[in-house]
């Protein structure tokens, strides 16, 4: 019994410490009540007090910034494959044994430089052969001349028939046909024997090359000896969407140079600087783009073939644009706007127009002067009227 009861009076001392702890006001006003009624006979005087805590005392740490004036580029953004302004695969035009590799792997070369040399010999002989057969005809030719001749002297002498003359003729002319067809043959031995020595078609750098010497070389084979790459200028492909045609080609067709400036594939370097070169006269109905091409002089060697980039095509420059940072702009339902804040330390809201957006900024075309506070940090926070202090 004696524990029930220790119980009972344990509980009751727990209740009632939970009661004041969670309750303090109560207590405290009814004491008050108390003794105001007792000293004054009933009239109560108190003045108000406010909850702790009160969301209606407190201000939201805010950070602001302004508008300002700045030069601001349209520009349109797109992944790119650089591409070299040229590509050839060196190929044989003759068939024979690889004598000679006469370049370096990665060699710089000119138009013309001689690449390779393959076993001239079997070309030097029919050449010979062709020049013999050439000389051969020609003896026949004026032999056949010099009888024509004799012919239609004696034919005017009326010394022989008319028919024997005319056959003369014939055998004139056949010698004739034979020589151009063997002259022909002698220029086309000649240019046999010459494609013996392998040239450079264009400038450019050579890759790694695919064959070595002494093996048998096949004209025009699919794979060729190496290939050459025209890297300076080099050229970059890449696509925009469609809906930015009407600018870009109206400025294209007009002749007007337009700037595209190439950065690393994660943005975090500018690489180049060049102009667009062409644009492709069909959209691709898969992807809604259209196909452009720029031209890099490539001087530094930043650009290399089937590299990734980003493109960025200027559309125009503008000068002295009102711009504002991005991450002071605000969505909704109506549009774009900014909290201001005003003279009281409170904000409100304003619409804003927006133009361009570039490298962070956006300009602002209508809605906000130079002079206005607009809140950057803290817009989480905030509604229309909300208290603020701004930190600097």
């Amino acid at each position: 019994m004696r524990t029930l009861l220790k119980l009972l009076l344990l509980a009751l001392i727990i209740g009632g410490a939970s009661y004041y702890y969670f309750f303090p006001s109560s207590i405290s006003g009814s004491t008050e009540s108390s003794s105001s009624s007792n000293s004054s006979g009933g009239a109560v005087a108190t003045g108000s007090r406010e909850p702790r805590g009160g969301m209606g005392a407190m201000s939201t740490l805010v950070k602001v910034t302004h508008a300002y004036p700045s030069a601001i580029q349209e520009v349109v953004s797109s992944l790119g494959t650089v591409i070299p302004s040229q590509s050839v695969t060196v190929r044989s035009q003759v068939d024979g044994i690889l004598q000679a590799i006469l370049f370096e792997e990665g060699q710089l070369v000119k138009k013309g430089d001689v690449l390779a040399k393959i076993d001239p010999r079997t070309y030097q002989a029919a050449l010979d052969q062709a020049k013999g057969s050439l000389a051969q005809n020609m003896a026949k030719l004026n032999n056949a001349r010099q009888d024509l001749k004799r012919y239609q002297t004696l034919f005017k002498q009326d010394s022989i028939a008319r028919q024997e003359v005319d056959t003369q003729q014939a055998l004139v002319r056949e010698y004739e046909a034979n020589q151009k067809t063997l002259q022909a043959a002698v220029e086309q031995a000649e240019l046999n024997l010459g494609y013996t020595s392998v040239v450079a078609p264009i400038d450019g750098r050579l890759g790694l090359r695919t064959v070595d010497v002494g093996n048998l070389i096949t004209a025009n084979s699919t794979e060729g000896l190496v290939v050459i790459t025209q890297t300076q200028p080099i050229d970059v492909s890449f696509a925009i969407p469609d809906s930015y045609i009407d600018k870009v080609a109206k400025a294209f067709y007009a002749g007007k140079k337009l700037s595209v400036g190439i950065s690393s594939k994660d943005n975090s370097r500018e690489l180049a600087q060049g102009v667009l070169v062409s644009m492709d006269n069909q959209v691709d109905s898969t992807t809604g783009t259209v196909k452009l091409k720029a031209r890099f002089d490539n001087q530094d060697y930043q650009l290399f073939p089937n590299q990734f980039v980003n493109a960025k095509i200027v559309l125009q420059d503008i000068q002295g644009a009102l711009v504002l940072s991005n991450d002071a702009i605000q969505y909704n339902n109506e549009g774009a706007f900014v909290y201001l804040v005003q003279d009281d330390n409170t904000v409100k809201t304003q619409a804003i127009s927006l133009g361009v957006v570039n490298n962070g900024l956006t300009q602002i075309l209508s809605g906000l002067s130079e002079t206005d506070k607009v809140v950057i940090e803290g817009l989480d926070r905030l509604r229309n009227g909300s208290k603020v202090e701004i930190v600097k």
